[in-house]
C-alpha cells in the first residue's frame, strides 16, 4: 500500500423513487479523521452509514460531503387521494346555501377538487433501506475516485519526501566527516596558541591532550548523527509500508529537528553549521509536506 495525501475529490451518481442523485467526497488536510455532510434533512439518517462507509477507506483528513438529489426524466407520477367526506361536506354546504338564498348550485367536480385539502397528491413512498443501498453505492464509487486521487498525490509526495531524505543523509555523512578535523583542527589552534605563549618553554603534552579530549568530548557528534541515521532509515520504511503513516512520519520529524539543533549547538565549525542550517530548513520543508501525508 504506498502512502496518500490527504487531498481528493470523487464522485458516484445513482437513483432511487425517480430521483436522480449524486454524491461528492472531498478533502483536505486534518490531523484526525473530521466528518461532515451536506445532506436534505429528509434524508439525515443517511449520514452515518456513509460516515462509517468512508471511515473504513479513510483514516485522517477533513472529509465533506455533499449529497444531491433531481427529478429523473421519468419521474414517478404522485398518487391523487380524494377525501371524500371533505367534499361531500362542501356539496352539501353549497346545495344548503342555494336553498337558503336561492342560487345557482354550479360546483362542478372541476371546481370541486381545487378547494382546500379535497385534493392531495401523494408522492410515492421510497424504502429508506432502499435509499440506503443505492447512496452507498454511489458512495462506493465516489471513493474508487477519491482514493486513487489521494494515492497519485501520494505517490508524488513519498518521491519528493525521498528526495530530501536522502539530502539529509549526505549532509549527514559530511558532518561524520567534518566532526573529527575540527578536533584536530582545536588541537592544531591550541598547541600553536600554547608554544606563543610558552616561546622557549616546552609544552605539557599530557596537558594539551586532555584539553583536546575535553574538547573532542563536548563537540563530538557521533550519537547525534547515529540517531539520525536511525530516523532517517525508520522514515523510508514508513514511506514503504504506506497507509495511515503520516501521524508516526511527523513524530520522526521531531526527533530529527532535535537531533540537528543538538549538533548545531555542539558544534564550531563554519562548514558544519553551514550543514546544519541547510539541513533545518530540508526538515522544515518535509515537515510541510507531511501535513499533507494520511
Amino acid at each position: 500500500m504506498s502512502i496518500r495525501s490527504m487531498t481528493g475529490f470523487g464522485r458516484g451518481e445513482g437513483s432511487f423513487g425517480g430521483l436522480n442523485f449524486t454524491v461528492d467526497i472531498k478533502s483536505v488536510n486534518h490531523r484526525y479523521f473530521d466528518f461532515s455532510s451536506r445532506i436534505y434533512k429528509d434524508y439525515a439518517y443517511l449520514e452515518e452509514p456513509i460516515r462509517k462507509r468512508i471511515a473504513e477507506s479513510v483514516a485522517r483528513g477533513k472529509i465533506d460531503v455533499y449529497f444531491h438529489t433531481e427529478k429523473s426524466a421519468e419521474p414517478i407520477a404522485p398518487e391523487a387521494v380524494v377525501d371524500q367526506s371533505l367534499a361531500k361536506a362542501y356539496l352539501d354546504a353549497a346545495n344548503l346555501l342555494g336553498d337558503e338564498f336561492g342560487v345557482n348550485r354550479d360546483l362542478s367536480a372541476a371546481r370541486l377538487i381545487t378547494l382546500p385539502d379535497v385534493l392531495t397528491l401523494k408522492q410515492p413512498e421510497v424504502d429508506e433501506g432502499e435509499v440506503t443501498k443505492a447512496v452507498l453505492a454511489a458512495v462506493d464509487e465516489a471513493l474508487v475516485s477519491f482514493l486513487s486521487m489521494r494515492e497519485i498525490e501520494g505517490a508524488k509526495l513519498k518521491a519528493d519526501l525521498q528526495a530530501n531524505l536522502s539530502f539529509v543523509l549526505k549532509s549527514v555523512e559530511k558532518i561524520e566527516v567534518l566532526a573529527p578535523a575540527s578536533v584536530e583542527a582545536y588541537r592544531n589552534r591550541l598547541e600553536e596558541k600554547i608554544r606563543e605563549t610558552l616561546q622557549e618553554h616546552s609544552v605539557d603534552e599530557g596537558r594539551l591532550l586532555t584539553e583536546v579530549a575535553i574538547f573532542a568530548d563536548k563537540v563530538a557528534v557521533d550519537e547525534e548523527t547515529v540517531r539520525l541515521r536511525s530516523h532517517l532509515s525508520q522514515f523510508n520504511e514508513l514511506l514503504e509500508q504506506g497507509g495511515p503513516v503520516g501521524k508516526k512520519i511527523d513524530f520522526l520529524i521531531q526527533e530529527m529537528n532535535r537531533e540537528i539543533n543538538t549538533i548545531g549547538s555542539k558544534c564550531n565549525s563554519i562548514d558544519i553549521t553551514r550543514i546544519v542550517v541547510d539541513v533545518k530548513s530540508c526538515i522544515e520543508k518535509i515537515r510541510e509536506q507531511i501535513q499533507n501525508v494520511e
